[in-house]
């Protein structure tokens, strides 16, 4: 109650200075509790980041470069598997014990009839075969040996053992569909596409990278602008409170200070945010720990550099895994063609082995004069009446392949316009660099002479608020040019696989042996 009896008491004038006083101290713990904010986060982990930096972290940290680095070892492995098809193949086939105890149906010659007898029988097998595929004519050569033995028990016990020293073979589909011929076509490409692949996606993360980076770099700009925003409107409209007393500004004037004062310091509030926001994005995509204070370097202005849309070009057909891809749908576009084709009409097949075998009671006979064994077999197999499923098959195989071929087609004049585009975008950007950086210098300087201007009462609010206006939105351009730049520059060499400012293909720089990846 006294308190509210001095304030009565107090007269117009001292309840102005009261309440601006209160004014001025609420803006000073407005400032003062941002600075503070900014000490708490300097206590954190601090790491300064360029770009370069940045996307070298991205290719080696970032959870998207495992996915990538994993990507390409399946399809290495799947590649090695195919390989490894081509070669002979050694199979060792077991059955180490086997026994039997049931009644089965007998004929009884004595009596002419089928009985019912009890049975119980010990039986074990091994044996050994090669194996080898043959591309050319689709067909598999085999080598085999093997040796069972068999023992009877009951009444009529007995024993014997067979072999078969050795059987050499062939089979072979005589006008049947020859999958291993479509694999020599297929396989290689594919494992060539991983490769590429493996590459433009190390250029996605940087591309990823790089649009991190900058996103960070306009939050912490505008954050930068904002501060500076705030503490020259705190002055300023110290100095209209001033020259308000002195009659040189209106009321109107003051209060146009004094809101610009309040929006700023809201505005920082939001930057703030938006920088803790951006900060974050960066720092979950690099894996890096969320708490992590990142400060960025901007890269300079970037030296002049051409790059010719025809070699542009050239390289993209040449290394773009895309385009590779498109290939690789039209080979097996047409395998599934001759599938079809072939299975539509009779299926042949021949069998032909030559070898030994034996039967004994004992392991020492079973390999003594071993008789010849001969196999031939041809088997045929002919459609007579199936409604037109085969032909229907084929049909849509047939179709299928041309859609193929037209989509291949659109998509690779879509990439050979990117490609084009992208690299006029880049030739441009360069420029845009200059103007902007140029912009931002004379920005500044017409922000210091329109404020010092104010200062002396020979500028009006509404031009130094346009000044200030035009300085932030020059460097959002020039943010955004080199954001421009750099993104245009990372996409190429992911359409292309080329560095043009080195002249190097960015497969040099990869081992893909082994199936490691070695920078």
């Amino acid at each position: 109650m006294r308190v509210m009896n001095g304030l009565l008491n107090f007269t117009t004038e001292e309840t102005k200075l009261f309440f601006s006083a209160k004014k001025r101290i609420w803006a000073f713990l407005c400032i003062l509790g941002v600075l503070c904010g900014e000490s708490l986060l300097h206590a954190q982990k601090r790491l300064v980041l360029d770009l370069n930096r940045t996307i070298a972290l991205a290719n080696d940290s970032s959870l998207e470069s495992f996915r990538t680095q994993n990507m390409y070892l399946s399809g290495y492995w799947e590649y090695r598997t195919y390989k490894a098809n081509r070669l002979p193949s050694l199979t060792l086939d077991l059955t180490p014990a086997q026994y039997n105890r049931d009644i089965t149906k007998r004929y009884d010659s004595g009596q002419d009839l089928d009985v019912y007898r009890t049975q119980q029988s010990y039986y074990a097998y091994g044996g050994l075969s090669v194996r080898q595929n043959l591309d050319l004519t689709g067909g598999t050569f085999y080598m085999e040996s093997n040796l069972a033995y068999m023992r009877n028990f009951g009444d009529n016990s007995a024993t014997q053992l067979t072999s078969v020293p050795i059987r050499i073979g062939y089979s072979q589909s005589l006008v049947g569909y020859n999958p291993f011929k479509w694999e020599r076509k297929i396989e290689p490409l594919k494992y060539e596409r991983v490769k590429k692949e493996f590459l433009y996606n190390v250029e996605k993360v940087s591309e990823t990278a790089t649009s991190y980076f900058f996103s960070l770099a306009m939050a912490q700009a505008e954050y930068n602008l904002a501060k500076e925003n705030l503490a020259s409107t705190d002055t300023l409209y110290r100095i209209g409170q001033q020259r308000h007393r002195i009659a040189a500004i209106s009321q109107a004037d003051l209060l146009t200070l004094k809101l610009d004062r309040v929006n700023a310091q809201n505005t920082l509030q939001n930057k703030a945010s938006d920088l803790k926001r951006a900060m974050f994005s960066l720092a979950s995509f690099l894996n890096l720990d969320k708490n992590t204070q990142i400060e960025l370097e901007l890269p300079s202005r970037p030296g002049m550099l051409e790059i010719p849309i025809d070699e542009a070009l050239r390289w993209g057909r040449s290394n773009n895994p895309q385009l590779l891809e498109l290939k690789q749908n039209v080979l097996e576009a047409e395998r599934n063609v001759d599938k079809t084709k072939k299975e539509s009409r009779f299926n042949a097949s021949v069998n032909a082995s030559i070898g030994f075998n034996q039967v004994a009671d004992n392991f020492g006979d079973v390999y003594h004069k071993p008789m010849q064994q001969d196999l031939v077999a041809v088997s045929v197999s002919i459609p007579l009446l199936d409604w037109g499923v085969r032909k229907g098959k084929y049909n849509m195989a047939r179709n299928n392949l041309n859609v193929v071929k037209i989509s291949a087609r659109q998509d690779e004049i879509s990439i050979e316009e990117e490609v084009i585009m992208t690299v006029s975008d880049f030739n441009i950007q360069q420029q845009l660099i200059a103007s902007a950086e140029e912009a931002l210098d004379l920005s500044i300087l017409a922000y210091n002479e329109t404020k010092q201007r104010f200062i002396i009462g020979k500028a009006d609010i509404n031009s130094l608020t346009l000044s200030l206006n035009r300085q932030q939105q020059a460097q959002r351009n020039f943010i955004s040019a080199l954001q421009n730049y750099w993104l245009n520059y990372y996409k190429i060499r992911r359409l292309t696989l080329f560095d043009f400012a080195t002249k190097l293909s960015l497969s040099d720089r990869f081992d893909f042996n082994g199936g490691k990846l070695i920078k």
